[in-house]
């Protein structure tokens, strides 16, 4: 019995989703996704069955007329002969007839634009040849978040992306997080070089979130990765026996 129950309300959970989706997209239809490395936003209006043309009344048909009484035939009589002055007709004046107004439909409207996400830097303590088996912090200068709002053709559409991280230290070494890091001594992102020699170190950072229309919050489809790099060159600290 849970199982079913748990199953319909699920059904019943999608059924209000797709409506909610169908009866927003009647006046607009807004969608967020992500496009070559950009944030895509698309808006268009008049496609839903509330921007179709206002439908003509139907004329409703008329009563049929009564039929006219037939008159009965008088007795003819001969007329006189009467000569009548020829009446000069009356020009007609015509009276131009008025068109019934067309219909207006709607404008299909819609709008589509772009937007890029911040650069990342990456930075790294010690910042001048560091030495073998001592612990180097790694950073990037990546916001916690990134917010955005547009206004597509009278649409507001209100954007949240947050970032996760990957780093790869160049010595086969990885670390996935959703901490930026920071400098010693409260830096999460931390790694130790076990042999001297110049290493590229790479960073990948994901962004992926939602948008907000009309009170409803969506994923946005896709995600947007941006690539950040550097070399580091790790040394060996000279030692030396003494008394």
């Amino acid at each position: 019995m849970k199982a079913k129950t748990l199953v319909l309300i699920a059904i019943l959970s999608l059924i209000s989703i797709n409506s909610r989706s169908a009866a927003d997209c009647e006046s607009a239809c807004v969608d967020v996704y992500t496009q070559d490395g950009q944030l895509i936003f698309e808006a268009r209006k008049g496609s839903g069955p509330k921007a179709s043309a206002t439908p003509k009344p139907i004329a409703k048909p008329k009563p049929p007329s009564a039929p006219k009484p037939v008159a009965k035939p008088k007795p003819t009589v001969k007329p006189k002969v009467v000569v009548q002055p020829k009446v000069v007709a009356k020009p007609k004046v015509v009276t131009p007839k008025k068109s019934a107004p067309k219909p207006v439909t709607a404008t299909s409207l819609s709008d589509r634009i772009s937007k890029s996400l911040p650069t990342i830097g990456i930075s790294y303590q010690p910042n001048f040849q560091p030495l073998i088996n001592v612990p180097v912090y790694f950073w990037s200068d990546t916001p916690a978040s990134f917010r955005t709002k547009v206004d597509l053709i009278g649409e507001v559409i209100d954007v949240t992306m947050r970032p996760s991280f990957t780093w790869a230290f160049g010595d086969g070494t990885f670390i996935n997080t959703k901490d930026a890091g920071a400098p010693f001594p409260n830096g999460k992102v931390v790694h130790t070089f076990s042999n001297p020699g110049t290493y590229p170190v790479v960073l990948i950072t994901t962004w992926g979130g939602t948008f907000t229309h009309n009170g409803v919050v969506r994923a946005i489809t896709g995600e947007i990765k941006k690539i950040s790099a550097l070399t580091i060159t790790v040394v060996a600290a000279k030692t030396r026996f003494m008394n």
